[in-house]
């Protein structure tokens, strides 16, 4: 049975270009900063993000957390979005691997971001701890890859300088951003004091993302990169791909196209609802209660079709379209969908 795999655009396998760079690539002792691909990959990162310099890390969570821990001091708040990464699915680390507290707020995205920023803020009180870090997501996973413009960046920026506090950007998706606002990485990282951005979801490289921010910060972070295991020696091996990668950002247009398509075809089928105007970048998120099922029991009639996708809350499901899911596969499982 013909399968089309739209659970996470995780699932993407690096292209004949990057297994032919990643045979090919010069390596050495990362640790020692010896590793020749890893430089090249790491100046890149930073020249994208428009930051002094980068961090090659195994994973989006390891470049949040080690951001985190370079930011904050023991006993400190950090500020989230209520449905945020960081927040949502890496399993209490910020608590567990910095200790401080997290503070969620609802809306942290939306129209009153800035207003909602500022009375999350703690004041100076003996009772309260310190508020030195806000993490900012975008695109928003929860919230169906919607994205987050320039002016609430850029307006939660001043308004973190003016508090004195430091600003992170989860950028797990910061190259869909780009593209469905058409403008560079940079103009939305210049908003932030550390931006973590992956290089193995849509731009389908096998592992890795990047941690951006100033000289200073950087140093500070490799330390941290060591202490939680992320010293991965000859990792030029990967770097080759994550070059690629890099390369590879405006070709995510192919992938909100097709995130497109799929939403539209969805809209109509009875029993399902999606709201189309969060659809921006490659994420579809379909509530599914009108059918009777839950989200589990309908991920598992889509399966049984040859569709895959996953389980987003108690009667929705998302649908990620990736480097590996073409027009044609996307008609596919509509059509199975439909036939559900």
């Amino acid at each position: 049975m013909r399968t089309v795999d739209l659970r996470s655009d995780t699932v993407t396998r690096p292209t004949s270009e990057m297994r032919e760079a990643m045979a090919r690539a010069q390596v050495g002792d990362d640790v020692y900063g010896e590793d020749p691909t890893v430089k090249r990959l790491e100046e890149a990162a930073a020249e994208l993000a428009g930051k002094e310099a980068a961090l090659f890390v195994p994973s989006g969570t390891m470049g949040n957390q080690v951001a985190v821990l370079t930011h904050t001091s023991r006993g400190n708040e950090i500020i989230v979005d209520s449905e945020a990464h960081i927040y949502y699915y890496e399993v209490g680390a910020p608590a567990v691997l910095s200790a401080v507290q997290v503070r969620p707020v609802v809306g942290l995205h939306g129209s009153e971001a800035i207003a909602l920023f500022k009375s999350a803020v703690r004041g100076q009180d003996i009772h309260f701890p310190q508020t030195s870090l806000l993490c900012l997501e975008n695109t928003h996973n929860r919230m169906g890859g919607t994205v987050t413009g320039t002016d609430v960046m850029q307006g939660l920026y001043g308004a973190a300088q003016e508090l004195g506090v430091a600003v992170h950007l989860d950028g797990a998706r910061i190259g869909n951003a780009a593209v469905a606002l058409g403008c560079r990485i940079s103009a939305l990282t210049q908003w932030c004091d550390s931006v973590m951005f992956c290089l193995s979801k849509g731009l389908g490289a096998p592992v890795g993302s990047m941690l951006a921010g100033s000289s200073d910060f950087i140093a500070r972070a490799r330390k941290y990169r060591k202490m939680l295991g992320g010293g991965m020696r000859q990792s030029g091996i990967l770097a080759a791909a994550g070059l690629i990668a890099l390369r590879s950002v405006n070709r995510l247009a192919e992938d909100h196209a097709n995130a497109r398509l799929l939403a539209e075809k969805l809209a109509v089928v009875p029993g399902i609802k999606i709201d189309l105007d969060r659809v921006q970048t490659n994420i579809v998120v379909a509530d599914i209660a009108d059918t009777g099922m839950t989200a589990g029991e309908y991920v598992e009639v889509l399966r049984a079709r040859g569709v895959l996708a996953v389980v987003f809350g108690p009667t929705t499901v998302r649908f990620v379209t990736h480097l590996d899911v073409s027009r044609e596969d996307v008609e596919y499982a509509a059509e199975m969908v439909m036939a559900s």
